[in-house]
């Protein structure tokens, strides 16, 4: 996949998660070993389910777009995508991201770790919001797609 922006909105956003993302991941470690969160097992075994959750969606995503990038762009034969996740939002990826990072800092038992990967749903819209500005310049089928599904990111909500 590549990996550089073509969006220049993207760069500050890609430095921002980086550090978020990266204490998101050392802090449950400290967590653990100094004893500073309490979260109950139930809900640690429900967030394991949320991020197993998230896998499957991104797995299906990848199966259902050959066109997936870690990139905003568009190729110049890409055609929209309307077919499995695709038709109930539009953009399964970023819900199964969401799902698998939001939730692992409680699967490993971490308040601290929650709070540090809070910024994830802002730099999610934000992303989804520069995105779809490219897709609707540069795929016409992509505006008749959006009045089709309604919603971006979760279902019944945004």
């Amino acid at each position: 996949m590549r990996t550089r922006e073509k969006e220049k909105e993207q760069y500050f956003l890609h430095a921002f998660s980086g550090l978020f993302m990266l204490a998101a991941f050392i802090l449950p470690g400290f967590d653990f070993r100094w004893h500073w969160s309490q979260v109950p097992v139930w809900l640690v075994m429900a967030a394991e389910v949320l991020v197993f959750l998230g896998y499957m969606i991104f797995f299906l995503v990848m199966k259902e777009n050959s066109w997936l990038s870690r990139t905003v762009e568009v190729d110049a034969d890409q055609p929209v995508i309307t077919t499995g996740p695709y038709r109930v939002v539009r953009h399964p990826m970023y819900l199964g991201v969401l799902l698998m990072f939001l939730f692992t800092p409680i699967a490993l038992g971490s308040w601290w770790g929650l709070l540090a990967m809070s910024p994830l749903p802002l730099v999610l819209v934000l992303r989804i919001l520069t995105e779809e500005k490219v897709l609707m310049r540069e795929l016409r089928e992509y505006v008749d797609y959006r009045k089709t599904v309604r919603f971006r990111l979760i279902p019944g909500i945004w």
